[in-house]
This record gives structure tokens, C-alpha cells and sequence, in this order.
């Protein structure tokens, strides 16, 4: 992993999700097969998560950590700008998890099939996919002897927080500052000296960390707590290491929507997102409709806004964990503990195997409790009266370090992730990407109470035609024909990858500055008439004949679909310049 001066290294790819989600079984709809309920595919959620929540004049900052187990340990590190010095705390990757799978969109469909013929009534699925669809504190710099080197910048903080060593630095002198980066073991590259100095010229403080010295080392999220009414994302540093079309997502529990408030909004054109395939182009699509006309590749779409309880609160804290239980407790018996706060427990089936329930409990007990060379962790810790000779007891000792790492990495941080879901109603998650050529500004957000609720299901309707053709009706309720029921359309050049980019305001509607609604429907005509076949003239429903019975329907909507699911409001999404 190369070492980057960026906040985004802090992020970490979340792992894509890969389990299908199915809605509730449609009822029967008369004269067409339908299937089971409509199928849902999850997007693809690599790329960088943050999670913001606000908090009167305080924001707090929950950050992924990347880190690839194959790198030394001693070249990983990475500075943050910031404009205060913020309270550090360890992070829940748990959590994570959970918001990241509670608020992911999900894109599928409801497929309906005309009754033709001698067809048997019996159901018909729609195919699936198969594929991943601490407290701060204030120290003093040392002044150094007046010999006319520079003193060097002011350390307001130094500590270690989990597996984190971190210093937070001031200085108003960017060749100071550099030269402590140097002298300590921070690379930069050249490029990057211009924009620290922007940095210094606005007051930021620099917060640099570094993993903890270990053979293997515990990593996990960090959090940070800061005075300020408006979360900002330094990504300008990133540009000097940054890949193109970089994926950013961006979560914010509060009591209302999110909004970017110097970077524009944008809305996808729905007709771009390849249906049949579960939006498998989805990325494809934000990139392009974020680096459209007016959006200019400086712009966020939103996945989802709506209430918090989507997001799971099993998983990340427990009423059994009990950290003061480990004070004073024999090494022989923490593995009996640890089952008895469910949070780990072995298996003999010829092989011992041991389930950690906490990513960091693992690493805690190799650092702690390690296992003897020669011997497997997992049958050291499901027996460990059987090599008690072999226990490293100075390294344990009376169980309190122990005790101590077990409340900061694994107790405190899920009991924060909990009051946070409990007291913030409302989740926001934003998603865009992003060049280095376009990293010149940090995004900053609010909070809009005038904005409605974006859901994170989008269900189109498809119809089977008796003709072998497909109709979908997306949930904009916009009718695309697909001829042969073949891959989805692609419309000519001209077809705009964003329907609407806005800038948003603190309070009220957005400001519309640019909209394609008109063009897409046109164009949206024109394909249909172009791909319909002749005997659909006159016809005011595909898939219905005179001999009765060929359309699906439901109460209300005689001659149309069924709709077993009709979401409305997709959200703008993002792309970059390649």
C-alpha cells in the first residue's frame, strides 16, 4: 500500500455485498404468469466511507481504515488536515457494516409473463445474478535551542488511540512542518507542498498517525469529535495520489437530509441504468452524470435518505461484554469469559476452530494472549489449562492492559455506534467519484428539513410479451420497449447521462440549474415508436388481444402492469472524466 498525505486514506473499501434480498411474494395477476416477488441486487459498495453525525456545534467523524495485512507496518501512515483539535477515539468496523448494508440501494424488478396459447399458468422466475451485485489532550512542542534551525511545529497532542500512534501539529511555516514529516518518518510527495501550504494559510492543524509498532497489527476504524457545524472532507491532498473516478461515499445521522453545500446534486437519467442487469453499470453512470454540464465532476447524488432504523443495531455491542471482568482473571481462564460474553467460541470436530465475534478480538488476544510457537491458536485458546506452562503470564499479567484494550477497541466503540443510531432519526448516504483534476475543493454538507425522504429500492416492471418482445416500466413509470426481450437499450450519444443537476440550499427546494427531463422523453418516444412492432398500432397497452387476457393486472389499473412494487424518486448519481 503506498502511503498517501490524504484524508481519503483513511477510508477503506467495504466489502461488496453479495446476498439477494426478495420482497414480498406478488399476489396473483389475473392473465399473465408472475413471478415470485421481485428480485433485488444490491450496488457494488467498494470504495471510501465516511460516516458524519451531527451534533449542535460538534460534528463527529467515523473513518474506514484501508490497510493491506502484506504491508510493513512501520510505511503505514498518512496525515489529515483539520481546522480544531478534535477528541480521537477507536472506531466500530461492525458498524459499518451495518450502515453500509442498511442503506445500500437495491435495483431488480417484478417480472410478469402474458398468458399465450397452451401456457400451463404455472409461475415463471425472473432470472437472478449470481454475482456480488481517546480524549485528546494539550502537550507543548519542545522549543529546541536557539542555534537558528527552525524549532519545528507545535505539538498540541500526542497519543495512541487503539493501534494508533497520533500527533496532531501546528505550525504557520510549511518548510518547518515538512522537515518533521521527514525526520519522522512521513513521505510526501513534492506536489503536495502547495496545497499544506493552503492548508497552513486557512489555520488547519495537521493530524498525523501511524500504526502502533506490532506483528500483527489490530486495525480498525477511527473516530474523531470536533467543534464545528459543518462536516468538510479535506480530499485536496488526495489529488496528488488519488486514481481516477475514485469512489466516495458519505453517511450523515442527524435529524434531517444531508446535503452537499458547495459541491452540486445531481439525479441520474434512470433510462441509463442497464435493468436486466441489476445496474451492473451503476458506477459507469454516476461517474458520467456527475461530470455532466453544471455538475463538472464537483457533485454528489444521493443512494438513499430516510430514517436511521434501516440500519441494523445487532452485531457491534453487546450488554454481556464486560471489559472489568479481565482484571485480575487467571490467563487459563479468559477463553471461558470471553463464551460467556458470547463474543467467542470453539469447535471440535476433530479440528478445533474458534469464532471471534468482534473483528479486533482476535488480534486483542494475539497481542495479549498469544499462542505458544508451535501450537495453534485456536486449540491453545479452547484449552488453554492445557498449556499453562507454556502461557506467556508476564504478557498477560493480572489481565488489566487487557482489560483496558478490550473497553477502548471493542466495548466503548460499539456502545458510541449505539447511541448514535438511537439518538440520530434520520440517515443520509451520498455517493459520488472523483479524478484528481477535480479534487481543488473540500466538499462540506449540511442539514435541509425541507427535503423529502429518497428510498433505497428500485423496482421496475417488467412484462414477458406473448411476441417474444419485453416492456419495462421503470419507477418513474417511464415504458421502455425492449425488442427481443434483448440487453437494454442503448439510445444514441445524445441521450444525457444526468436528468437534473441542482445546487442545494440550506432551506427549501433546490436551485434547478440544469434539467434534460424534456430531451429524455423525447427521446424516449422516438425509440419506442422506432422498435415497436406494427401490429402494437392503435394499441393503447402492449400484450393485450381480443381474445382476452393477455395483460397483467391489478385494482386500479386495468390494461397496465401489476405493479407488486412501484418506488418512485431515483437519485442522482456520479461519474467522472476518464
Amino acid at each position: 500500500m503506498n502511503t498517501k498525505l490524504s484524508f481519503a486514506t483513511l477510508f477503506s473499501a467495504a466489502v461488496a455485498a453479495t446476498t439477494f434480498t426478495y420482497a414480498t411474494p406478488a399476489e396473483a395477476c389475473g392473465g399473465t404468469f408472475c413471478d415470485a416477488g421481485p428480485q433485488q441486487v444490491p450496488v457494488d459498495q467498494t470504495g471510501e466511507n465516511i460516516i458524519f453525525a451531527f451534533d449542535g456545534d460538534t460534528v463527529e467523524v467515523h473513518i474506514q481504515i484501508a490497510y493491506d495485512p502484506e504491508t510493513e507496518a512501520s510505511k503505514f501512515s498518512w496525515i489529515v488536515p483539520m481546522a480544531s483539535l478534535p477528541e480521537f477515539f477507536v472506531g466500530s468496523e461492525l458498524f459499518f457494516d451495518n450502515v453500509l448494508n442498511g442503506t445500500v440501494p437495491n435495483y431488480g424488478m417484478n417480472t410478469t409473463t402474458e398468458l399465450c396459447g397452451d401456457d400451463s399458468g404455472q409461475s415463471l422466475s425472473s432470472g437472478g445474478s449470481d454475482g456480488n451485485a481517546g480524549d485528546s489532550a494539550t502537550g507543548s512542542g519542545t522549543s529546541g535551542e536557539e542555534t537558528g534551525v527552525p524549532e519545528g511545529p507545535t505539538v498540541v497532542f500526542a497519543g495512541t488511540v487503539g493501534a494508533f500512534d497520533i500527533t496532531v501539529l501546528e505550525s504557520k511555516d510549511s518548510a518547518e512542518l515538512l522537515t518533521w514529516f521527514d525526520d519522522n518518518g512521513y513521505g510526501y510527495d513534492e506536489a503536495a507542498i502547495p496545497i499544506i501550504e493552503a492548508y497552513l494559510a486557512e489555520n488547519n492543524l495537521f493530524a498525523a498517525f501511524k500504526l502502533v509498532p506490532a506483528e500483527k497489527p489490530v486495525v480498525h476504524p477511527i473516530t474523531m469529535r470536533y467543534q464545528g457545524v459543518e462536516p468538510c472532507v479535506p480530499i485536496r491532498l488526495t489529488k496528488v495520489a488519488a486514481a481516477e473516478d475514485m469512489d466516495i461515499r458519505v453517511f450523515f445521522l442527524g435529524d434531517h437530509r444531508a446535503i452537499p453545500t458547495n459541491y452540486r446534486h445531481v439525479l441520474v437519467n434512470p433510462l441509463k441504468i442497464d435493468w436486466p442487469n441489476f445496474a451492473a453499470n451503476y458506477k459507469e453512470v454516476v461517474t458520467a452524470a456527475v461530470d455532466a454540464f453544471k455538475a463538472e465532476g464537483n457533485a454528489f447524488v444521493t443512494e438513499y435518505a430516510g430514517p436511521s432504523n434501516v440500519i441494523s443495531q445487532n452485531g457491534f455491542f453487546n450488554e454481556q461484554w464486560d471489559a472489568k471482568a479481565f482484571t485480575g482473571l487467571p490467563a487459563i481462564e479468559v477463553y471461558d469469559q470471553l463464551l460467556q460474553q458470547n463474543i467467542m467460541e470453539c469447535y471440535d470436530f476433530g479440528e478445533v476452530q474458534c469464532e471471534y465475534r468482534h473483528p479486533l478480538l482476535e488480534g486483542l488476544l494475539g497481542e495479549y494472549l498469544p499462542a505458544p510457537q508451535g501450537i495453534g491458536a485456536a486449540e491453545f485458546y479452547n484449552c488453554l489449562s492445557c498449556y499453562e506452562a507454556m502461557i506467556d503470564q508476564e504478557l498477560w499479567g493480572d489481565g488489566t492492559a487487557f482489560s483496558t484494550a478490550f473497553d477502548e477497541r471493542i466495548v466503548a466503540p460499539g456502545q458510541r455506534a449505539l447511541t448514535l443510531l438511537q439518538t440520530k432519526p434520520y440517515v443520509t448516504r451520498m455517493y459520488t467519484t472523483i479524478s484528481p483534476a477535480e479534487m481543488n475543493e473540500d466538499p462540506m454538507f449540511a442539514e435541509n428539513p425541507d427535503l423529502p425522504e429518497i428510498a433505497r429500492i428500485r423496482i421496475a416492471q417488467k412484462l414477458n410479451r406473448c411476441d417474444g418482445h419485453a416492456e419495462y416500466t421503470l419507477p418513474d413509470e417511464r415504458n421502455v420497449f425492449v425488442p427481443d426481450d434483448g440487453p437494454w437499450p442503448l439510445f444514441p450519444d445524445e441521450m444525457p447521462w444526468e436528468e437534473e443537476t441542482q445546487q442545494m440550499l440550506l432551506v427549501g427546494a433546490p436551485q434547478v440549474l440544469n434539467t434534460n427531463t424534456e430531451t429524455i422523453d423525447t427521446m424516449l418516444e422516438e425509440w419506442n415508436t422506432a422498435n415497436r412492432p406494427s401490429y402494437d398500432s392503435g394499441s393503447d397497452t402492449a400484450g393485450e388481444d381480443s381474445e382476452g387476457g393477455c395483460g397483467c393486472t391489478s385494482e386500479g389499473n386495468a390494461g397496465g402492469l401489476a405493479f407488486g412494487l412501484a418506488l418512485l424518486g431515483l437519485v442522482g448519481l456520479r461519474r467522472r472524466r476518464g
